[in-house]
């Protein structure tokens, strides 16, 4: 699981895409990225978290956490909702994630 915090844009998104890298070293069998905690999520963060999907659901289940008008909205308004798995709260993704 990835938790990120304040603004996701385009002076952020090195250092969020250099976590994502990180936590995907380990291989895991399903990242999480828990935007709860971000306040702001510009082109460049969605652009990111597409790029994780991509590049996750070969080897992996790739699920976000979001909620409220910061970050759910723009990934609704953009579709996003559609490619990746979008949820309200953690503990419902890693739910979803356990039962398959």
């Amino acid at each position: 699981m990835l938790k990120v915090g304040g603004d996701v844009d385009l002076a952020t998104v090195p250092a969020f895409q250099a976590a994502i890298t990180e936590a995907l070293t380990q291989e895991p069998s399903a990242l999480v990225v828990d935007l709860s905690a971000v306040d702001f999520l510009a082109s460049a963060g969605l652009q990111a978290l597409v790029a994780t999907h991509e590049s996750v659901s070969k080897a992996a289940r790739f699920a976000v956490v979001a909620d409220g008008p910061a970050t759910s909205r723009p990934i609704q308004l953009t579709g996003l909702d559609q490619v990746f798995s979008l949820y309200s709260t953690l503990d419902e993704a890693l739910a979803a994630l356990k039962s398959g």
